[in-house]
């Protein structure tokens, strides 16, 4: 949306006339490969989009935060010096709990804040739309609060408000990306130093496809985190024969080698994924760096089987639309993208079929499922930043 655009619609949502107002934007994320190994200490290979949340602020006179949700066309009253725990729910969590976090390390602001929320990515679907809201409050506050913190420190609060505000027990992955973006670049990661390599995003003659099922995930329910207890529990188990820190600092040959001393069997199969994940991300960052994109695709797809097979957080839809590309000779490669459950695939798309291929594809997964999945594309773009 363009800054006019979103400067008439904060003024007619607020009834206020104009001045004072600031832009923000924070992307959504793609993770290329890589996929539930940020908390288990490895590497992921994400980029920011160009959908993501915008965020409209200015002051107001009424000593509170007043939150507008457009795309929800909800709104949220939270008064200065009122308990933050009080907006632990809904949409408004997010922002409030870097909210919170601000207030928790520098005291409320002098007056109070008209915000408007406004995004263009999907929703529940795998490319981080909570994250880019939350990376989106952390700049906002960041300007209020004038408190010039770097960008990888907004970062890591955000992760913070994440696991302890929402609820839910992620890694930095979707923040990092959305934060710390670059044009044209994906990013090789490793979220236990949060050490990165840029690495140029060329893939022609390809296209980098998102295909939603439209299967609406939930991720602070029990499924996310029973994951993370179970990589917990068979981290325990592999330390006490070979004492590393986090699961993917060992090697797939050493994985081989001590794994038996895991004893619950799924709890073996998905540190099995993270460990052999691990290796994937590295590969595909030499595949990428020498542009063999047949061998990222290869990549790719056992990344899917893995998800599908060892952490099992596929479902029948994303293993169609993955399976469907499998088939074809035009597409490179493709996999599930995000935590799972529902979602998004994500595929490499030959440039001179897609204008068969995605229509074929949308109308088979119709006649499966009986109804439409949605398909765009995407490309890599810069990190959250202030725009006005």
């Amino acid at each position: 949306m363009k800054i006019t655009d979103l400067l008439h619609l904060f003024r007619l949502s607020f009834q206020r006339a104009e001045g004072g107002e600031m832009v923000f934007f924070a992307p959504g994320r793609i993770n290329l490969i890589g996929e539930h190994t940020d908390y288990n200490g490895g590497l992921v290979m994400p980029l920011a989009v160009h959908m993501g949340t915008y965020i409209v602020a200015a002051p107001n006179t009424e000593s509170n935060f007043h939150l507008i949700a457009s795309n929800f066309n909800e709104t949220y009253k939270h008064p200065l010096g009122a308990n933050t725990q009080l907006g632990n729910q809904g949409w408004q969590k997010y922002p409030m709990g870097l909210i919170d976090w601000f207030v928790r390390h520098f005291g409320w602001p002098g007056n109070g804040w008209d915000i408007l929320v406004y995004g263009d990515l999907p929703l529940s679907a795998g490319l981080s739309s909570s994250a880019s809201v939350e990376m989106a409050t952390a700049v906002m506050l960041n300007e209020i609060y004038h408190t010039s913190l770097p960008m990888i420190e907004l970062v890591k609060a955000t992760k913070e408000s994440e696991n302890h505000f929402v609820g839910v027990s992620c890694g930095i992955l979707d923040m990092f990306a959305s934060g710390m973006g670059r044009e044209s670049h994906c990013l090789v990661l490793d979220c236990n130093t949060l050490d990165f390599d840029p690495v140029p995003f060329n893939i022609q003659p390809y296209t980098l496809w998102v295909l939603n099922t439209n299967v609406k995930r939930g991720l602070a329910g029990s499924e996310y985190n029973e994951r993370v207890a179970e990589c917990n529990e068979a981290l325990s188990q592999l330390s006490g024969v070979l004492p590393k820190p986090s699961l993917c600092s060992y090697s797939p040959d050493e994985f081989e080698q001590f794994g038996k001393a895991i004893s619950r069997d799924v709890c073996y199969k998905r540190a099995k994924h993270a460990i052999y994940e691990n290796q994937r991300v590295k590969d595909a960052a030499e595949a990428l760096v020498a542009a063999d994109l047949m061998e990222l695709g290869r990549l790719m797809y056992q990344s899917h089987d893995s998800l599908r097979d060892d952490y099992e957080v596929s479902c029948d839809e994303l293993d169609f639309l993955v399976d469907f590309c499998r088939q074809s000779s035009v597409v490179a490669g493709a996999r599930m993208t995000g935590a799972g459950f529902g979602g998004c695939a994500i595929a490499l798309v030959h440039r001179e079929a897609e204008k068969e291929f995605i229509p074929s594809l949308a109308k088979a997964y119709f006649d499966k499922f009986g109804f439409e999945a949605s398909f765009y594309t995407a490309r890599a773009g810069n990190g959250a930043s202030r725009l006005l």
